[in-house]
């Protein structure tokens, strides 16, 4: 186990790597120039060139990458640019809201699709299965901000159940109680969670409806066990594994789905974060926010991995 976690952890640092350098490359070479949108549009080349200075930006683009890297390990991942803050400051203040929205769509998206997908094959071709079927295709089709407006104009503006946008915290000195805290965010789980849910209930349905043509499942039938344990305890349980798979794949999509849904629902978030960087072309926050992401997304597949140990005790590391 231990030169598992070794090899993976030594595997993912190149990974890594790249990902920062190409974005670092990516930004530099893009056209725009941060000390421009910080100077404003009145400023002439001379104050343009003294923000530059005052930014680092007039050094060469490998000396800039070396300074960053150096930052980087040591825990610094610079200043805002626009904002004039430690970027480990602004995600920090914005982590929570998106930790909130990321957790509480899985939750919902496994509450649903997980039954939806198990009923759907074990009664395949019915009405549920269909119905799945298409969910699964209109979830996949429509964009998120699309699903976002029309949820907001259904229960926000004609039913008025629930807010149109913002976000209530559960601490700080600000922090409002449970209820208004998942008031605010019933609306963005259910945008989000209607792209995941289409996704683990199609690969539940599949993963579920070949198990249940294996030889193990007609020995418990013969047994009498009852159909639910079938389900649950033999069909289910041994098809843990490529539901879990995908939930770590969706964790991709939920990130570029955070970015939206956030903009949608005015959400203070890590999404609108990188908007905001992106627009003001703030590249420590987008670096830092990039390698943040990356490191998530790598941590998340390296606990699915380590899930398989338990899911199923045949697979060895």
């Amino acid at each position: 186990m231990l030169q598992f976690l070794l090899r993976r952890i030594l595997a993912v640092l190149p990974v890594l790597f790249v990902v920062s350098l190409v974005v670092f490359l990516i930004l530099r070479l893009a056209p725009g120039d941060p000390a421009a949108v910080i100077a404003g549009n009145s400023a002439t080349n001379e104050d343009i060139a003294k923000i530059q200075v005052q930014l680092g930006l007039d050094r060469s683009i490998p000396v800039q990458y070396g300074i960053w890297m150096g930052n980087v390990f040591r825990g610094d991942l610079g200043f805002s640019y626009y904002l004039n803050k430690p970027v480990t400051e602004l995600i920090a203040q914005r982590v929570e809201p998106t930790l909130s929205l990321a957790f509480g769509t899985v939750i919902l998206a496994l509450l649903i699709a997980v039954p939806l997908g198990t009923v759907a094959a074990w009664r395949m071709g019915g009405w549920l299965d269909r119905l799945l079927s298409g969910f699964s295709v209109a979830g996949f089709s429509v964009p998120v901000f699309v699903i976002g407006y029309l949820l907001i104009y259904l229960f926000a503006i004609r039913l008025e159940w629930l807010p149109v946008q913002g976000y209530k915290s559960l601490s700080g000195p600000s922090a409002a109680g449970p209820w208004a805290w998942m008031r605010q965010l019933i609306l963005p789980w259910m945008t989000l969670a209607m792209i995941y849910v289409a996704l683990i209930a199609r690969v539940t349905r599949a993963s579920v409806s070949e198990a249940l043509t294996e030889d193990y499942i007609r020995t418990a039938r013969a047994k009498g066990i009852s159909e639910t344990a079938v389900l649950l305890r033999h069909a289910l349980a041994n098809a843990a594994v490529p539901i879990v798979t995908v939930v770590g794949i969706g964790i991709a999509l939920l990130i570029g789905g955070v970015v939206v849904t956030e903009t949608v629902y005015a959400i203070p978030g890590l999404g609108s974060l990188t908007v905001d960087a992106v627009l003001n072309r703030d590249f420590p926050v987008i670096q830092g926010l990039v390698l943040l992401f990356s490191v998530s997304y790598v941590l998340i597949n390296l606990l699915v991995d380590l899930s398989y140990l338990v899911l199923d005790p045949r697979i060895l590391y």
